[in-house]
């Protein structure tokens, strides 16, 4: 069976599960449960922390797995990016006190804390600068500067609302916009049945992004309504019993929905209604 890790705590769990549950798989109802197997669907989950998880697969303990951006750069494991997943989504970013620091050169020299000390040394030998000394910790980075661990922090920032409570402001560009990925082993063959869970978690992604639109319009409007909504490769056009009228069905990415709907109304569509995609494939 393909051998999958899956992240057993922090914010990557949950999103991780349910993403895996709109795709078929069975997930553990216990946080207690460490290896869940899903003979159905050929496969066996394997729970861990995410920090650890570009490791397992990079050494072949397990054939794929769940984890961060951020955590596969940071493990420096022989594992590769195989699928973006596209939640957990953040941007790593340089901090300190306020008004103290611009640019990224301004690190030279200074103490950096962070709990990912291998990518951002990597990220400052490719910019050139050499900073005094790169301090590893586990948590609670912010606090740093204050207790006079460090010159500068280098940290996950979702909203930025942590950091500012802590006097401090992000400066330079991005070292990283870190989302969650699967991974696989770097340098092998794909394994037997990574290309049904690659399916299945497109379909996923696909089906969150998309709605299924369907509208009538009149026939002489048929060519207007379908340049708004060409759907992926064509949109479905059937004759309705009144013949003046068609009625069309379109994939339609869901942030454009309401956009969408106002432009075929103006074309003269009416009727226009918007399903969601539980599943697919493409």
């Amino acid at each position: 069976m393909l051998r999958i890790a899956v992240p057993n705590k922090g914010s990557l769990a949950e999103p991780a599960a349910e993403m895996l549950r709109e795709a078929g798989y069975r997930q553990r109802r216990d946080s207690r449960e460490l290896v869940l197997p899903d003979a159905d669907n050929g496969v066996e989950f394997f729970f861990l922390r995410p920090r650890d998880i570009a490791v397992y697969v990079g050494t072949g303990t397990v054939d794929v797995g769940i984890t961060g951006r951020d955590l596969l750069l940071d493990s420096e494991s022989p594992a590769t990016e195989h699928l973006r997943l596209g939640f957990a989504r953040s941007t790593f970013r340089f901090a300190t006190q306020a008004g103290q620091m611009n640019d990224v050169r301004e690190v030279a020299g200074r103490r950096v804390a962070t709990s990912y000390p291998v990518l951002v040394a990597a990220y400052l030998r490719e910019q050139g600068v050499v900073p005094s000394e790169v301090v590893r910790l586990d948590g609670a980075v912010e606090t740093a500067i204050r207790l006079g661990v460090a010159d500068v922090i280098a940290d996950v920032v979702e909203t930025g609302t942590t950091l500012r409570a802590a006097g401090l402001d992000v400066f330079g560009e991005p070292i990283l916009k870190s989302e969650a990925v699967l991974v696989r082993r770097a340098g092998v063959e794909e394994p037997a049945g990574l290309d049904v869970l690659t399916r299945r978690l497109q379909g996923v992604l696909t089906a969150r992004e998309y709605v299924l639109m369907d509208y009538d319009v009149p026939t002489e409007f048929v060519e207007q309504a379908v340049a708004i909504t060409p759907g992926l490769e064509s949109p479905t056009v059937s004759p309705l019993h009144n013949r003046d009228w068609a009625a069309v069905r379109a994939m339609v990415r869901r942030s454009e929905t309401n956009r969408v709907m106002d432009a075929l109304y103006e074309v003269g569509a009416r009727a226009i209604l918007v399903t969601s995609i539980h599943a697919c494939r493409l």
